[in-house]
């Protein structure tokens, strides 16, 4: 009898604190990260830990069933590093820190809930992370109760077991909802965001500053507006009247860039004057919110991609919304955000009165529209229309939006800065059911010709409620076309360093412009050198007579930082096209995740005499020649994907369609490109976020 005890009680689980290797080593792992966690801040760190708990789940369960041991080593290991996320999030986290714990089985309706959209407080932030780490933490507690505890020896195991193997579940659970949201660990520069801000005149109506409507498309090809095609004597099985209608009556940029070749950073550059980069937004954003598949839940993706915790636009990036308001302008943003869609990512924490449409890409999950009034902390937060959205109808609701926000602004007799952010004609291309079948190009012409239509509509509304004429009108793209579209001649599409992923239509009206503006009233409106989305703010700045009293076109750069943005206003006021603004001094540039694949910038004749000896120049009809400069760049065709184009150079002026490296024939001029992409580089490395160092270091 006493034998039968004695064997039982040796198969009986039982806590072991000998120093054991392995667990040993489990445990100062599990310091190491608890003290990364701490030291680094930022949530690849977490993604490490939660990876940690569940391989230690799994070794204390494997130690249950094989060896009989619970090893207090594992479960130290385990404790620091929940100890270390629990108390990381608690005090930096960047939300309320309810993780996956409302979004898991809700989806889009967690967005509801109020406390989403914001930081919270460190007591929700403590609940909220409580909830999601205690189920783990309970579990471990338990197997440790029965290991060191006394009683039957098959209850005793069975307990452990079954603990221990619902251990390792939660773990895992811990992956898909361990809250990753944590305020950024960049440069603070909401110093120079305030002063800049608090510097603007608020006299926009007493200066009789235009309106001005900002249209951005999604993915539109350079040629898919029939006014481009057919200047380049393409034919397209559609025409787009009213988007013509901007350029026939205005000017054309035949040359003008997005800055970034995918949507979000192009994006960011149209609102800050900056360069994705400085953001820590030089990647697609995608959805924040929690849910239970993981490639779905790209809450993971977006803060180690971007870098720092970053989100999306840092809130103390200064936006034309935020200038606009300052400035005296009512604000309104339309369509697809893009560009964060929690806390300060939003849109109407980024300057804007009011927001309709969907912070993410329509191929996205979830998708959704909300509306925004004023900054969220007021609670004025509802979703429009739910997850079950029909996309065809994605045009009429937007549509509808603007014009009724526009109306209310007209009617009270406020100047407005509206940014009409279409979601077309990204994939998958919707078009409402009367216009299906309607273009002959397919659901991608049905989806402009739907666009255009409504386009013209918005417009005569404008003019029968007298404004037209005094509102600046600007429409252009994000990036060059993905799976559809027409690039006209131009190589390559979205997400390349070539032309047709950041040459866009870029058309401007502005009926009422002063006379300086001269090229709105030549027969020749088209402006040949090339500009760039980022030239937006500094342009908008000085037309529309933003001021701190003393300079016309006051912008961020005078207060505490870099803007990589030029104004194009000498281009409007130059009708013989003799002018560029992209010299050396100020590159565009062609990025792919903050890595610099090509440079641009135009030479003056007399420069390129100096660098090109005896080499016949290329012929233009103007005193400026633009080149472009690759260091390294991915064959476009397929059937030869192993090679690439390294150290190439472009003459842009003769070449649109980069055909022909001419760096064998003028070698001095790659070489002078050459040394401004390393000093762009060097510029970056050194000061990522463009912060004056006499402003942030006084």
């Amino acid at each position: 009898m006493d034998e039968k005890k004695k064997s039982a009680a040796a198969q009986t689980v039982s806590f072991d604190g000998s120093r054991k290797k392995v667990p040993l080593l489990f445990a100062l792992a599990g310091v190491l990260i608890m003290l990364a966690q701490w030291i680094a801040g930022v949530n690849l760190v977490t993604l490490v830990g939660v990876v940690y708990l569940c391989v230690c789940a799994a070794m204390i369960t494997l130690s249950v069933f094989v060896k009989k041991r619970v090893y207090v080593w594992y479960m130290i290991g385990y404790i620091c590093v929940s100890f270390g996320i629990f108390t990381f999030y608690v005090i930096a986290g960047a939300d309320a820190g309810w993780g996956g714990f409302l979004s898991a089985t809700q989806g889009w309706a967690s967005a509801e809930h109020p406390l989403w959209q914001g930081e919270g407080s460190a007591l929700s932030r403590l609940l909220g992370n409580a909830v999601i780490l205690s189920p783990s933490f309970l579990l471990l507690v338990g197997v440790y109760a029965v290991a060191a505890g006394k009683g039957a020896a098959k209850m005793k195991n069975t307990a452990c077991r079954a603990l221990s193997l619902l251990l390792v579940i939660a773990s895992v659970i811990l992956v898909f909802t361990v809250n990753l949201r944590a305020r950024p660990r960049v440069l603070d520069m909401s110093a120079g965001h305030d002063e800049y801000l608090s510097s603007i005149k608020k006299n926009a109506k007493q200066n009789g500053s235009p309106n001005v409507l900002f249209i951005l498309m999604d993915d539109m090809g350079w040629a898919d507006a029939s006014y481009n095609a057919a200047r380049s004597n393409l034919t397209i099985p559609y025409e787009t009247p009213n988007i013509d209608s901007v350029a026939e009556n205005g000017v054309s940029f035949d040359n003008f860039y997005a800055n970034y070749s995918v949507c979000s950073p192009s994006r960011f550059a149209a609102l800050t004057g900056r360069y994705p980069c400085r953001g820590h937004a030089d990647n697609v954003l995608y959805p924040s919110v929690n849910t239970l598949s993981p490639f779905n839940s790209t809450r993971v993706f977006d803060p180690v991609e971007m870098g720092a915790n970053c989100d999306g636009m840092l809130g103390d990036e200064v936006t034309l919304a935020e200038m606009f308001s300052r400035a005296g302008y009512k604000t309104g943003a339309f369509g697809k955000w893009h560009l964060g869609d929690y806390g300060q990512y939003l849109p109407t924490n980024q300057g804007f009165d009011y927001f309709y449409g969907s912070h993410h890409i329509n191929d996205n999950t979830p998708y959704y529209h909300v509306r925004e009034g004023g900054a969220l902390g007021a609670g004025n937060y509802e979703v429009a229309v739910g997850a079950d959205i029909d996309q065809g109808e994605n045009t009429v609701l937007i549509h509808n939006e603007i014009c009724s926000w526009l109306e209310d602004t007209i009617d009270s007799d406020e100047p407005f800065f509206a940014y009409y952010a279409s979601p077309w004609p990204h994939a998958p291309v919707h078009a409402g059911a009367d216009f299906v079948g309607t273009s002959g190009a397919g659901i991608y012409g049905d989806c402009l010709t739907e666009f255009d239509h409504y386009l013209g509509l918005l417009f005569e509304m404008l003019e029968e409620k007298g404004v037209l004429e005094d509102t600046v009108i600007i429409f252009t793209s994000d990036n060059g076309p993905a799976l559809q579209g027409s690039t006209g001649d131009l190589r390559g599409g979205k997400y390349t360093a070539y032309e047709a992923g950041q040459k866009v239509p870029f058309f401007m009206r502005w009926d009422n412009a002063p006379k300086e503006y001269e090229k709105f009233f030549t027969e020749d409106n088209t402006i040949y050198a090339p500009a760039a989305m980022a030239d937006l703010f500094p342009s908008l700045a000085y037309m529309c007579n933003v001021t701190d009293g003393e300079k016309r076109g006051f912008t961020p750069a005078d207060v505490d930082r870099q803007m990589d943005g030029v104004s194009f206003v000498p281009l409007l006021k130059d009708a013989d096209d003799e002018t560029f603004i992209h010299g050396k001094d100020s590159p565009i540039l062609h990025m792919k995740r903050e890595k610099i694949v090509a440079v641009q910038y135009s030479l003056p004749r007399e420069r390129l005499t100096e660098l090109s000896g005896n080499a016949e120049l290329p012929q233009c009809g103007y005193d400026y020649t633009t080149w472009k400069y690759f260091a390294s760049a991915p064959n476009d065709n397929p059937a030869f994907f192993n090679l690439t184009r390294k150290n190439w150079l472009i003459c842009l002026t003769d070449d649109p369609s980069e055909s022909y490296d001419r760096m064998s024939t003028f070698a001095a001029v790659g070489e002078d490109l050459k040394q401004a992409k390393a000093e762009v580089e060097k510029n970056f490395a050194a000061n990522r976020r463009g912060a004056y160092s006499s402003y942030y270091n006084a």
